[in-house]
């Protein structure tokens, strides 16, 4: 196992489950590991489609100066997740989980510090967390099988981008659903700059971002994805403001781009309307669109990965935690749908 690997047993799941008779829930019937046997091993004899796991970190999103609350949104989302129905559209057998990466005392380390000396350490911890990641990501990769990975900052796109490139021995695609681009410099690691390593060091071959909010991205990095005829993006101002581009066409051409190798599907919550984030906006995406995305990226046999990342629940705030738990747990039965 893992290092930093907590897997999860029916005495950590059963207390998540709220069984209702004449209903099953996916919990009831979702894979679980099993603490004696080796990963590689249990991963290879699954008969399960995808692999769920969570990073409860805001460790990258510190270093990248943004709010923290991205550790919370794996244990807000589980719960519902586990409570999806079982029935003839999801299957609890075609997934397993897997459990999360554990950074709890990397993030007290993060917490007692302050100022530069925090942004400085977490930078160093960011790629630390990244070698955990790309080390899971390559295993279940390289078992056929497709990870599903809830929770932390979008810094951990560039550890699932290098764990299956390596599993699949090239470079991959990606669609990224984001008002940002974490195309940014390349300074130390952080939630801004994932894909500019992962595109950098060869892990990450056409890059497609849907959304970009033109108020929040620099003339510098418009001038960076310009240039660069791997990379494509629209604009939410193009799509809903200024109604430039038919959304549906607009849909096709990102998948289109990506879809010829190998993808993965990036989520960052930022980019949907109202939803508790590091960096949330009162002018997004509506939760239904991006469903339709999922949806529409899942047909594509290429489709390799989704990360849902950067939802931030205060914990004390029963109405975000909701929020994002049920979100989350929409997106996750729209990927693993019949």
């Amino acid at each position: 196992m893992s290092s930093n690997l907590v897997s999860y047993d029916l005495k950590k799941i059963t207390p998540l489950i709220a069984p209702r008779k004449g209903e099953q829930k996916l919990g009831e019937h979702i894979e679980l590991l099993h603490e004696n046997d080796s990963l590689v091993s249990q991963l290879s004899a699954s008969e399960a489609k995808y692999v769920l796991m969570g990073i409860p970190e805001d460790i990258g999103v510190i270093a990248n100066l943004g709010k923290s609350g991205t550790r919370n949104a794996w244990e807000v989302t589980l719960p519902y997740i586990l409570n999806i129905q079982n029935n003839q559209y999801t299957k609890g057998n075609k997934v397993l989980l897997l459990g999360h990466l554990d950074f709890s005392s990397e993030l007290k380390k993060i917490d007692a510090l302050s100022g530069e000396e925090q942004i400085e350490e977490a930078r160093n911890i960011t790629a630390l967390i990244d070698t955990e990641v790309t080390n899971i990501i390559h295993k279940v990769v390289a078992s056929g099988k497709k990870p599903i990975v809830i929770g932390g900052g979008h810094n951990n796109a560039y550890g699932i981008l290098k764990g299956a490139s390596l599993a699949y021995g090239n470079a991959i695609n990606c669609l990224n659903i984001d008002a940002h681009t974490d195309f940014r410099k390349r300074e130390g690691r952080h939630s801004g700059n994932g894909f500019s390593y992962a595109f950098h060091e060869g892990f990450l071959e056409n890059y497609f971002i849907f959304g970009l909010h033109e108020n929040y991205t620099s003339k510098k990095v418009f001038k960076t994805l310009e240039k660069e005829p791997r990379i494509k993006y629209n604009t939410f101002e193009e799509l809903y403001v200024r109604c430039e581009k038919g959304f549906d066409f607009e849909i096709k051409e990102a998948i289109d781009f990506v879809k010829p190798s190998k993808f993965g599907l990036e989520i960052d919550m930022d980019s949907i309307e109202g939803m508790p984030s590091s960096a949330i906006t009162s002018s997004g995406l509506p939760l239904n669109t991006v469903r339709e995305i999922i949806f529409k990226s899942k047909k594509a046999k290429n489709i390799s990965y989704l990360h849902i990342c950067e939802a931030a629940p205060i914990m004390e705030n029963e109405r975000e935690k909701n929020l994002v738990g049920k979100a989350i747990a929409y997106l996750v039965s729209d990927f693993i749908r019949k």
